[in-house]
């Protein structure tokens, strides 16, 4: 069984069980959190939405928010002396799914 959701502009492919790493969620860690945007869902047979499947959400629980590791940016134009580095660290949430509900 899997489902396929959106959050924070991302697409995820996840199974009950699964841990995945997702844009901050707002809530604290242990509290429970549903995504409804659910683009395919396969229980027995794959059932695809239209561009959403009707009365399908995943439901989660925060684990962490967190900060992934920073991503060091060059900027660089050769023969000008110029060099810029600048860096940038994503806020995440951490995330266990617990159950896809699907018709």
């Amino acid at each position: 069984m899997y489902a396929i959701f959106r959050t924070g502009g991302k697409q995820y492919k996840v199974s009950p069980g699964d841990v995945i790493q997702v844009e901050r969620l707002r809530g604290n860690p242990g509290s429970g959190v549903e995504f409804n945007h659910v683009f395919a869902v396969r229980k027995s047979n794959l059932v695809v939405g239209t561009p959403l499947v009707e009365n399908a959400k995943v439901t989660a629980t925060i684990l962490s928010n967190d900060r992934a590791p920073k991503v060091r940016v060059l900027k660089y134009k050769r023969k000008k002396q110029y060099r810029k580095t600048t860096g940038h660290r994503q806020d995440i949430s951490k995330v266990v799914i617990n159950e896809i509900v699907a018709p």
